[in-house]
């Protein structure tokens, strides 16, 4: 089955307006200073924000290396 009519490249073009790549936040670690991502645990320290800190030894986050 085909579409009833073509679709022009004006409408392609507007339609595809937001499938932009966009490029990652990074912050830094105000304990360790590495970068880290926006709204996720630093790996070394388990920073999240300020008053809050992870720990998961399992994943080596938060917990001092051995």
């Amino acid at each position: 089955m085909l579409p009833p009519q073509r679709v022009s490249h004006g409408r392609t073009r507007r339609r595809r307006n937001h499938h932009a790549l966009v490029e990652t936040t990074v912050a830094q670690d105000p304990i360790s200073g590495m970068p880290k991502m926006h709204h996720r645990a630093a790996k070394e320290s388990g920073y999240v924000r300020p008053g809050l800190q992870v720990k998961v030894p399992k994943l080596g986050i938060g917990v001092p290396k051995n």
